[in-house]
């Protein structure tokens, strides 16, 4: 019988020793590594890792007493253990197509278990794929009802990942707050440029030369929360807004798609409005 393989996610404050303390440990217990990666951020003093091993058994209770030594912030997770997502939407649906595809065909390691949207513009489709719509209205009155009821969902779910997927409604502070890295939003711009509505408006009234898309994670302050993944592509004098939204598209799918997939495999660890994305 083949050997279990597991995923181990870390960071703790720089010091020496701590690449050694590891392979030495997964060594001891017959573990065999098959991909690391590290990256030790000297300006920041903070070590990142990710080590993909195979192993007679987890280890988590055997790890702790390392971790503890090395305050390491740590996840210990099967290899290709699939993560329970919530994806929401509002009516542009490219970004939803795209992810329940790469799902239906096992490009990414996602389980979605329900797809919230405040239309009904999309229940066809998601229904098709045999995934839980969820309409939940959204008004500048009912928002606190409505984010209840979207945390309500998280919980009956055992959600481990929200996609906003141009869900196009503004998360309030409190729900930003309660699901620091656990929201992932696609923007349709190269943030920081063109925050807010109509970016590729904006893009084309300064007579860009790129237009982009960038998967952040969500915090309290709109268009800001730390950047995971982002795609460019080239457009020039003869685009039109409309032309931009349109070649937009493709830059938004793939730089959504990497995001959730680097999150899921535990290559993305977050280091104040940054990230770090082991890959």
């Amino acid at each position: 019988m083949a050997p279990a393989e597991y995923v181990l996610t870390l960071d703790c404050p720089e010091r020496p020793g701590i690449v050694y303390a590891v392979s030495g440990f997964l060594a001891q217990h017959g573990c065999n590594i098959l991909d690391i990666k590290q990256y030790g951020d000297r300006r920041g003093g903070h070590f990142y890792m990710r080590v993909h091993f195979e192993a007679p058994g987890r280890l988590e209770s055997e790890f702790g007493p390392i971790a503890h030594e090395f305050r390491m912030t740590w996840q210990l997770r099967p290899a290709g253990e699939k993560t329970r997502v919530l994806l929401m939407v509002s009516k542009f649906g490219h970004c939803l197509n795209d992810l329940l595809f790469r799902a239906r065909i096992g490009e990414l390691p996602v389980e979605i278990v329900a797809v919230v949207s405040n239309h009904e513009d999309h229940r066809g489709l998601v229904e098709w794929h045999g995934i839980p719509y969820h309409h939940i209205p959204v008004t500048a009155e009912s928002k606190p009802e409505a984010e209840a009821k979207l945390l309500a969902l998280v919980d009956s779910y055992g959600v481990e990942l929200v996609v906003l997927a141009r869900y196009m409604q503004v998360l309030s502070d409190a729900l930003a707050t309660r699901m620091t890295g656990r929201v992932i939003n696609i923007h349709h711009s190269f943030l920081p440029s063109f925050k807010g509505a109509k970016p590729y408006h904006q893009a084309w009234e300064r007579g860009v030369k790129t237009v982009g898309a960038t998967a952040h994670y969500v915090n309290a302050e709109l268009d800001e929360g730390p950047i995971i993944a982002q795609q460019v592509i080239e457009v020039d004098h003869t685009h039109s807004p409309e032309d931009l939204v349109a070649v937009g598209r493709d830059a938004e799918c793939k730089a959504l798609s990497n995001a959730v997939r680097w999150h899921c495999e535990g290559r993305v660890i977050l280091n104040g409005n940054r990230t770090v994305v082991l890959r």
